[in-house]
């Protein structure tokens, strides 16, 4: 397992990321229910929650290219799970998208826990993206800074 995170506004609800895909539980973790129809790889590391939407999720998927995990296929994508029959939607409005082979690693995505959404994603490339409003639009904070682990975010 890669990420495992619960909701906090949905008792007993749990998204997890893995080798294998993505799944989601509303019964505390004791069934699975497998929800990555419609990514474009079942790999990923990365993941985040909308703290004020239990059925909304983000993720970036990752793809083996010559043994190694990187963005799928060259451009960096978060996709947005919106549940209910939504589905996956990609979310690129402003990350890189020609050759950007970016890797982001389990505690490399974030959201801030406000009602209109903020995330974060750091790359094993340096750089840190904001994305406002659930990440409809991207804007780089931060660039070339040693590969970023790790990002969090914090209301204060």
């Amino acid at each position: 397992m890669h990420k495992l995170l619960r909701h906090p506004a949905a008792p007993g609800r749990l998204y997890q990321q893995n080798h294998v895909g993505t799944y989601r539980s509303d019964d505390h973790g004791d069934s699975w229910r497998r929800i990555d129809k419609g990514l474009p790889s079942d790999f990923g590391f990365g993941l985040a929650l909308d703290a004020t939407n239990p059925d909304t999720c983000y993720t970036v998927p990752m793809e083996p290219q010559g043994g190694m995990f990187r963005a799928t296929t060259g451009a960096l994508r978060v996709y947005r799970w919106g549940g209910k029959g939504h589905g996956w939607a990609s979310r690129s409005r402003g990350l890189p998208s020609d050759g950007a082979y970016l890797s982001v690693l389990r505690e490399g995505v974030a959201s801030d826990g406000l009602p209109r959404c903020g995330l974060y994603v750091g790359t094993g490339g340096g750089q840190v993206f904001h994305g406002s409003d659930g990440g409809r639009r991207w804007t780089a904070l931060a660039s070339y800074l040693p590969p970023v682990l790790s990002v969090s975010a914090a209301v204060v």
